[in-house]
């Protein structure tokens, strides 16, 4: 497994692949389109995939953000095709886009993931994330609350 950062030239596959994960966020192309162009504002994001013989089957999104005088990083997005979960990749983009988040100064990584995706919230417990909140009916189709966790950057 191979894990790079993503370029316009992904968007397509990294689109088929969301669409093929029901619990991903769905968002547009043109949102993936400018996870890939410079930011703006103080905002950045990469987009970073996981490939296997040159496929690729994993996918996550994170964002750097100026909030005053703290960076803050997010873990945004994150999907895996199915066809290769619990072989390590979810973990591997998530310690990458954790790695890019410290690499952009930030002191933190947020996240929000379903209340009830005890497998995600497993990794992210083991990669040292805490629940730090909850938002009630905050996920559609179907409607969940979301858990909001952080972890904090040495």
């Amino acid at each position: 497994m191979r894990i790079r950062t993503g370029g316009v030239e992904d968007v397509p596959a990294v689109l088929e692949l969301e669409r093929a994960t029901p619990e991903a966020p769905h968002w547009a192309e043109g949102e993936y389109r400018a996870a890939v162009a410079d930011g703006n504002g103080g905002v950045r994001r990469c987009l970073l995939v996981a490939e296997i013989e040159g496929r690729i089957v994993g996918f996550v999104v994170g964002k750097r953000a100026e909030c005053g005088d703290e960076v803050v990083g997010e873990l945004e997005s994150v999907a895996v095709s199915g066809a290769v979960r619990r072989r390590g990749v979810g973990r591997a983009l998530c310690e990458a886009v954790v790695e890019w988040c410290r690499s952009e100064g930030a002191r933190a990584v947020e996240l929000e993931v379903r209340a009830e995706s005890a497998g995600a919230i497993a990794l992210y417990e083991g990669l040292g994330f805490v629940t730090t909140g909850r938002r009630r009916g905050y996920y559609r189709e179907p409607v969940e609350d979301a858990l909001l966790m952080a972890v904090e950057l040495s």
